[in-house]
């Protein structure tokens, strides 16, 4: 399976790397929260897939600017979603993609979730020794809170907040706090995405009239998430604001005609999206971005 994935956009370059290859139980009710496993289950036979086995993507860009390389998310790690060996390939497989870590100069964060900032860290220490990091100040604040601790064990939330404090926190003097809107460097600004965490953000790219749009974890499964963006999330720590922020965004670039570079869809992790039937689909890239 290939594990990168590289094309032009105007004088920018941008590969998108797998962090994980794990088939796990699903898409509910990781999609599809509040409904019926049933209706989630019709749903993937209807459009030929496994009823209850899914195989996400896990996948950080890398933007060259010809400047600055810029990584988009860090993946799993050693310690994130999917754990080695099923996952935190990023880290082994930067040199086939044709990079080092020690190049990479600056790491975008959409959010603090295990399998984006696990990553960060390699053996204790920073991954990109050289790089400088970029997270939103309201995600920032939110995973600093003690708070967050607070959660059972096993929860999500305590999980994220666990890794933060190991492999965020300790880069405070070397993070750059943003709001949505603000630019990154040039050609690339933050776009408000909040529901999914507190202050999840995407990103809206462009290079000589190309556009790119980095959504996070906008969408968890490229056809029930979009399919029906009101189904609540299980991952989303504001189940009203990230169905309201799913239709938002999936109606944005279905109207702009956007490319997307979507986490979670399948490697590699590309695409465009069309309304249809009240809600939307997503399209796979086939050749265009070849052209």
């Amino acid at each position: 399976m290939p594990t990168h994935y590289r094309f032009k956009l105007g004088e920018f370059e941008v590969t998108n790397i797998l962090d994980a290859g794990a088939v796990i139980d699903g898409p509910w009710p990781i999609v599809g929260q509040d409904r019926p496993q049933a209706e989630i289950e019709e749903l993937m036979r209807q459009s030929l897939l496994p009823e209850s086995k899914f195989q996400p993507g896990f996948t950080p860009t890398i933007v060259n600017t010809g400047k600055r390389l810029i990584l988009f998310d860090t993946g799993n790690g050693a310690d994130g979603f999917v754990p080695r060996p099923h996952g935190g390939w990023l880290a082994n497989l930067l040199d086939s993609a044709g990079f080092a870590a020690e190049q990479i100069d600056l790491v975008v964060l959409t959010h603090a979730h295990p399998d984006h900032i696990g990553g960060l860290m390699e053996g204790g220490e920073p991954l990109f020794p050289n790089a400088r990091y970029v997270i939103g100040d309201a995600e920032f604040d939110f995973w600093s809170s003690e708070d967050r601790l607070a959660a059972a064990p096993d929860d999500n939330e305590h999980m994220s907040a666990r890794l933060f404090a190991t492999n965020v926190a300790p880069l405070a003097e070397r993070i750059s706090f943003i709001k949505p809107g603000d630019e990154v460097a040039p050609g690339i600004h933050a776009v408000e995405a909040y529901g999914h965490t507190p202050g999840h953000l995407a990103f809206h790219i462009e290079s000589q009239g190309k556009q790119l749009f980095v959504w996070g974890d906008c969408a968890h499964h490229e056809v029930a998430s979009l399919a029906h963006p009101e189904w609540h999330a299980f991952f989303d720590m504001d189940k009203a604001k990230g169905a309201e922020t799913r239709r938002r965004i999936y109606d944005m670039v279905a109207t702009d005609r956007l490319p997307v570079a979507g986490y979670h869809t399948s490697f590699p992790s590309l695409g465009f999206v069309e309304k249809k039937d009240g809600g939307y689909r997503w399209l796979p890239i086939s050749y265009q971005l070849n052209l």
